[in-house]
């Protein structure tokens, strides 16, 4: 196994102690069972979708939760009676939990079960207090002026 040493970095930064604890669970995810089969797809410049192939599973037998910057998808299959018996089961209907790290301000937007596809559409949401801000120099009587700002709009009228 792999291990990266982060020392050098946490001489000079302060809080990425989180990036270390990344790339261990990176590591050991090889280690994790590979069912059910996923995509992650870019579909915007903030915008992703997560599908997973999850043939046989009810919305009531899925649960999406986040919690701490972790998305959870877990499937467990319900125990009906069925009138046949079954000679053949070549579709996996096994119960499941898969993680995923989420980064900062990722929002979950929707999930959709469609043929057999769990659809989960996750955005990026950046507070309007972590986008640029640019300042006007010498404007309104040498008050400063703020632009996409939301208090420095109240500060002005």
């Amino acid at each position: 196994m792999t291990r990266f040493d982060f020392t050098p970095l946490f001489r000079i930064a302060i809080g990425f102690d989180r990036l270390a604890q990344l790339t261990d669970m990176a590591a050991s995810a090889a280690e994790v069972s590979s069912y059910p089969p996923y995509n992650i797809e870019r579909t915007g410049e903030d915008t992703y979708r997560l599908t997973m192939a999850v043939a046989g599973f009810h919305p009531e037998n899925l649960e999406v939760v986040v919690k701490d910057n972790n998305l959870v998808v877990s499937g467990r299959m319900s125990q009906e009676e069925t009138k046949s018996e079954m000679l053949h089961r070549g579709i996996a209907g096994r119960a499941f939990e898969r993680r995923f790290v989420l980064a900062d301000h990722m929002t979950i937007d929707c999930a959709d079960l469609q043929n057999g596809l769990l659809h989960v559409s996750l955005k990026r949401v950046v507070p309007d207090a972590l986008k640029p801000r640019w300042i006007t120099i010498g404007a309104d009587g040498g008050r400063p002026v703020i632009a996409n700002d939301p208090q420095g709009s109240a500060q002005a009228a």
